[in-house]
Parts: C-alpha cells; structure tokens; sequence
C-alpha cells in the first residue's frame, strides 16, 4: 500500500466501520446536482440535438447530394448530421437547394453552436472548474479559523449541526468529519464543509486547523471511540473547548479526563425528563423547550457586561430570567446572596425568549405580574 493511502476506521455502530481512500479529502459543499446526474443532462441534451438535425436533414434530404453515389440514404443523413455538426465538412455531401441551405443557416448552425457550448461547457466544469474549486476549497481548509468543528454526524451531530444553524450558525463556518459519505451528504445539503476521514488521526485534524476552532463537538456513536478522539483533539488543541456525547455513566468521568469540558449522556437526559413527566405533564415540555431554540425561551450562557456590575442576577440588560452565576468555578443560585452584586468576569445563566417567545421571556417581570394581579 502506498504511503499516501490508508484505511481509516471508527466506530458508529456495533460494527466497525471502513473507510478506504486518501489520508484526508479537502473540504468541499454542496453541489446542486450530483456529478453523474449532470453528466447525463449533458449528455442527454447533446443527444437531443443531433437527433432533432438528424430528422431535419431526413425531413429535407432532397436538398442534399451524394457526390458519390447521386443517391442520399438514411446513414448518409447520420454521417451528414455529424460531420456538419462537428464542422469537419469533407464536402461529399453537400446542400444544394435554397431550402436546404436556410435550413443549414437558420436551424442546424444554432444548434451547432449550442453543442459546441455543451460539449465546452462540461470540460470547463468537469476539468477546469472543479480543479479551481479543489484549489480554492484547500485555500479555505489552511485559512479555517473561528469554526465549529462536529466530528460524527449520526443521531446527536446531526442533530447538534441543525440546531447550531438555527441558532444563527453560518453553516459555512461548521466542519464535519465523518467515514460515511451518506451521512456527509445529508451535512453538505445543509451548507457545511464536510471531510470524509477518521477523526481519531492527527492528520485528519490538522487538516480542519482544530487549533484554530470555536469549539469541538465530539460524537462517534460509541463511548470508547469518543473518548479517543477526545484525547486526540486535546492534544492538539490544549485550549478548544470540546463537548463530547458518552451513554455509559462509568465514561462520563473518563470523557472528562481525557480533555472534554462538557460531558452529555443522553440516556441520563432521557432519564431526567421521564422523571420530569412523572411529575407533572408539562415538566418534560419545558425542559426540552429549555434545551431547543425553536421553543418560546432557551438557555443561554454569557459573561457579564460591564452594565450589569453591581447589579441583581434578576436585573440583567436582556431582560432575562437569571438562574445560576459561576464565579471563580464556584456555582451561585439566584437565591444566594452573592448573586445580588455581579462582578466583572462572572458567567451568567439566563433564559432568554425567543422569536415565539414574549418580550420579556416566558412570561412578565415580577413588577409587570404585581400590577397586572392589582
């Protein structure tokens, strides 16, 4: 095996997964139209064509000639068709009518033309313009920065991808790697730049500059080959936050360990809402309302501005419903005293409304609900 070939594995499902082919693949997006299916349009509009001169030339064959023969055959208007349409002219079979003629100036000389721009056309988009495309997309691979970098794009990165996007995510600005081109083309039709490779390799992440990324969101489908990568991405990147998916409770503290700064485990989540449900019927709902952005309200996590030093955890700019303040890696509630003088450097946890939510959350200010009950 070459040096520049490998096979790259990771691991989805309860099977392992191959993937044959080069170290890495550039970036690429979407594209319409697949490549065999353009291919044939192409094909099938040339196609069209010639047929249409071929049945114009038999239609009009009394105004041609055989030089050689005096006599004009079926085969003869194919070979007719072709040489006039590829402009060779050998001049053995020639229009001799003025009929014929405008029938050669007028109808066969456009669509001679037109299968010439066919036949331009596809070397151009198959040859130069995917060449360029190949060139420019390595350009924008070397020069990622600021970037969201999803590595597994099962169940959970999908569904992360979608959910980043609409937050307001530029899917231009999301990198997915995956070892299955299915999976990578359901990413592409949303806009992301994708990499068919294993992110478990070095190779692969320094390819997508996970140095330079926003933040790292680790899903492989199987603990084990989670944590790796995690380890991996952490290596190289000692100050990206990652965020990483494990579904055994006895991983949660190895994720964490081996470099990620959030660990979820969505059996523990699904678990929390039944739970919830147990409780009450709309507890489930709110929490997942909580977690979605196509809710009425979500979570939001930011520092606190320099307006906001000195104030209340329930007086924030936004207007928001503030839960939790972190300060100095300590958790504060809002019902803690600290929590009534904000200071420069502390994160902050609201709930904020969305577009279907209400203007000052889910719900009114207290002094609103006071007036609105007096």
């Amino acid at each position: 095996m070459s040096s520049d070939k490998q096979v790259d594995r990771i691991a989805a499902s309860t099977q392992v997964r191959t993937y044959r082919g080069p170290r890495f693949q550039p970036l690429r997006r979407a594209v319409k139209i697949p490549v065999w299916g353009d291919i044939s349009i192409r094909l099938g509009a040339a196609l069209l064509l010639i047929f249409i001169v071929i049945m114009v030339h038999w239609w009009d064959r009394e105004g041609l000639v055989d030089n050689l023969d005096g006599e004009v055959s079926f085969l003869d208007v194919v070979y007719f068709t072709m040489i006039s349409i590829t402009t060779t002219g050998f001049g053995d079979i020639a229009p001799i009518s003025d009929r014929a003629r405008l029938v050669e100036a007028v109808i066969v000389t456009p669509i001679r033309f037109a299968v010439f721009f066919i036949f331009v056309g596809t070397a151009y988009n198959f040859i130069i313009k995917r060449s360029w495309e190949k060139w420019r997309m390595a350009r924008i691979q070397e020069q990622l920065s600021d970037h969201i970098v999803v590595l597994g794009y099962g169940i959970s990165g999908s569904e992360a991808v979608g959910e980043l996007i609409e937050r307001g995510t530029d899917p231009s600005c999301i990198v997915v790697i995956d070892p299955s081109e299915d999976r990578l083309h359901e990413a592409e039709a949303l806009g992301c730049n994708v990499m068919a490779a294993d992110a478990t390799r070095d190779q692969t992440l320094k390819a997508v500059r996970i140095n330079e990324a926003q933040n790292v969101l680790v899903s492989a489908g199987r603990d084990d080959t989670t944590i790796l990568i995690t380890l991996t991405v952490r290596a190289l990147a000692p100050n990206v936050p990652i965020s990483a998916v494990v579904r055994a409770d006895d991983n949660e503290s190895l994720a964490r360990q081996a470099g990620a700064n959030n660990v979820i485990n969505p059996v523990r989540f699904t678990g929390l809402l039944l739970a919830g449900s147990a409780k009450g019927e709309h507890i489930a709902d709110y929490l997942a309302d909580l977690a979605s952005v196509s809710g009425r309200v979500q979570l939001v996590e930011r520092e606190v501005t320099d307006d906001e030093c000195g104030k209340a955890i329930n007086e924030l700019n936004t207007g928001g419903r503030g839960l939790r303040v972190y300060r100095d890696g300590k958790a504060l509630g809002f019902w803690e005293d600290e929590c009534r003088n904000l200071r420069k450097g502390d994160i902050v946890v609201e709930i904020i409304p969305t577009p279907n939510g209400e203007t000052k959350g889910d719900g009114h200010d207290r002094d609103d609900l006071v007036e609105e009950r007096t």
